[in-house]
């Protein structure tokens, strides 16, 4: 037996483990029986306890002594093997298991299925498993059911479950929370509700494990009107629970259903974590409250959580998409140890507000540190390019993920390039792009070379990008409405009445533009002509002082009659970030920088009327739209007038 395992008999004491404080030793002679009672109990507060490697150097220490593992052994040894993903020891276990007349054991069988698929040896968990005299042990059904899940085999899990249920084997909160993962994807969704209503049914869904656990299927469905309807019915919430439904809305886009939910934890008194902290400082980041955003960094920095990389991340995105670059920069130069996403966060915070030199000088410097770059911060250098009109220097940054770092390029680098050959005005360079790309692409891609048809007037080329995009995303209106302006700029009125046949026909709706401006604490929402602010009267009264002024140079149309995606004959009343600088300019300190945020591209003609505004009125204007920043200071825009 021994020999079969390949041990050294004579080592009296072996290394064991390695940590950065010291390096731990067990002493063989430290247990003098050959029963296998007190080894077992060592055994088991080894694996407890996480200490795997040493838990199998002393069951080689245990079989060296002349002591005989028996069934109460193996679960701790096949667990340590297993969390240390070594599947060759777990198969010498197994051998073990059966030369010593182990493997009928229940506990046993369901070490080795857990063994086994944890090792991503599925083939010999359901071995083991089919080989089992009785196959009616939940425990066994549980472990194959878990490991089938884990190991991307949901439909196993389920008929499993399925098997299960017709041999009358009973299942408990393990089996459901094993199965469950596997409906996270949306065309599973339905298999999940089914399980919801078997658990309300058989009296589970009062498990907070479970609740938590059908939270996050149907969070990560998007489904978020159930998951908030399963949340409210929850009795006792766990702060789990309330990660789960803030981290939800974050990452499906309702940052203020994030920032309502946070204030509602903060009224209950429910401490939360760096994972809520990460999920309401995206929601900041998304509404650009900047104020909240401080807040929960002073809550931080007097917490144990202060040296959170992820928490030093996730305020760099937020002071940089709130338009505090400086701040974003003095926590990036303070941390200590910066990691890849680090580097991420703070070059695309550069790329967003047009400042593409510092950028690259960046992404150079991390190159430098030996951080190895992925493919997510190569999109973040490329989009900085691209709002920065470095077009060789993006291009040389294409060629240089390939050849130097084995990347393959998605669609998110052909889109970034493609708009970097877009601003440039090589269109028909941009199109070979894309007819030469390895995988199929997607919108973005056909929706950048669309953007840069309309900037250099290419209505023939816009056409056949349009008529791409729309195939792929038939429903996003914001197309429609590109190519609709891109018509108008052409005087085109047959091709803008297509437009509006084809958005008739499809039962498309223009999407609402908006813009809002944090004002001591609170968030003031404008839409277009909006006329329900207690300030209506100061406001539309300023704005036509300034837009006299304006009008001396020669200003835009008073309203700004082309909001992208918007349909342009169809608005009515002034755009909503002229409103929102107004309201700014009345509530707002002489000398203060004003940064309104809209959901989406700034107009031709307010962006035209921001430029002049601030050649006359001594303060920065800043704009976030919906895919940069634009700075706007005595007359100018740091986006170079291409957007």
């Amino acid at each position: 037996m021994t020999k079969h395992l390949h041990l050294h008999k004579n080592t009296k004491f072996l290394s064991l483990f390695h940590t950065n404080k010291s390096t731990i030793f067990i002493k063989a002679s430290s247990f003098t029986t050959t029963t296998a009672t007190p080894w077992n109990t060592h055994l088991r507060n080894l694996s407890k306890h996480g200490q795997y490697n040493e838990a199998l150097i002393l069951y080689r220490q245990m079989l060296q002594s002349g002591a005989t593992p028996n069934a109460f052994t193996f679960p701790f040894a096949l667990k340590s093997s297993a969390s240390l993903s070594l599947p060759f020891t777990g198969k010498q276990l197994h051998c073990h298991v059966i030369k010593l007349g182990c493997e009928s054991e229940p506990f046993v069988q369901t070490a080795l299925i857990s063994t086994y698929c944890r090792c991503k040896l599925t083939e010999f968990a359901q071995k083991v498993f089919d080989e089992m005299p009785q196959r009616n042990l939940t425990v066994c059904y549980n472990a194959l059911i878990s490991g089938s899940v884990q190991n991307g085999n949901f439909l196993n899990g389920f008929l499993l479950f399925s098997e299960m249920r017709l041999r009358g084997v009973l299942f408990n909160a393990v089996t459901v929370l094993g199965l469950v993962p596997g409906c996270t994807v949306p065309r599973y969704l339905w298999l999940g509700m089914s399980l919801h209503c078997l658990n309300v049914k058989c009296g589970l869904v009062n498990d907070l494990a479970i609740a938590n656990c059908l939270l996050t299927m149907y969070v990560r469905c998007a489904s978020m009107e159930l998951a908030r309807k399963l949340f409210d019915h929850i009795p006792e919430k766990g702060l789990i629970t309330w990660n789960a439904m803030i981290s939800g809305y974050a990452q499906n886009g309702l940052a203020g259903e994030v920032l309502e939910l946070y204030h509602e934890m903060e009224l209950l008194q429910v401490n939360p974590d760096a994972v809520t902290f990460v999920g309401v400082l995206s929601a900041c980041a998304n509404l650009g409250a900047q104020k909240i955003g401080f807040e929960v960094e002073e809550k931080i920095r007097s917490s144990c959580m202060r040296f959170n990389v992820f928490l030093k991340n996730a305020l760099i995105n937020m002071y940089a998409r709130c338009g505090n670059l400086a701040k974003a920069r003095i926590i990036f130069d303070e941390m200590p140890e910066k990691s890849l996403v680090s580097w991420t966060a703070i070059i695309g915070g550069y790329g967003i507000h047009g400042l593409g030199n510092i950028a690259v000088e960046l992404f150079d410097k991390m190159i430098e540190t030996g951080i190895q770059p992925d493919g997510t911060v190569f999109v973040s250098v490329l989009n900085a390019c691209s709002h920065a009109g470095l077009t060789e220097r993006g291009l040389n940054y294409l060629d240089l993920m390939k050849r130097e770092y084995g990347l393959k390029p998605c669609s998110e680098h052909y889109s970034c390039v493609v708009d970097l050959l877009g601003r440039a005005g090589r269109l028909e360079e941009a199109r070979k792009l894309i007819e030469l790309m390895e995988d199929e692409p997607d919108g973005a891609v056909w929706g950048a070379l669309l953007g840069a048809c309309k900037i250099h007037k290419n209505v023939e080329l816009a056409e056949l990008a349009f008529h791409k995009v729309v195939e792929l995303e038939p429903t996003n209106v914001g197309y429609y409405v590109l190519l609709s302006n891109i018509y108008t700029e052409a005087n085109n009125s047959e091709g803008i009445l297509r437009v509006r046949l084809m958005m008739r026909e499809r039962k498309l709706k223009k999407d609402p533009g908006y813009s809002y401006f944090e004002c001591k604490g609170k968030t003031y929402l404008f839409v277009a002509g909006d006329r329900s602010h207690p300030q209506t009267k100061e406001i539309y009264k300023l704005l036509n002082r300034l837009e006299d002024t304006e009008s001396e140079y020669g200003g835009a149309n008073k309203n700004g009659q082309e909001e992208t995606n918007q349909e342009p004959p169809n608005i009515i009343g002034v755009h909503s970030e002229r409103l929102a600088i107004a309201f700014a300019l009345l509530n707002t300190e002489i000398g203060t920088d004003i940064l309104v945020i809209k959901n989406l591209r700034i107009c031709n003609d307010c962006h035209l009327f921001v430029k002049r505004i601030s050649k006359t009125v001594d303060r920065l204007f800043v704009v976030r739209d919906a895919t940069r920043f634009h700075h706007f200071r005595n007359g100018t825009c740091s986006c170079n007038d291409y957007w």
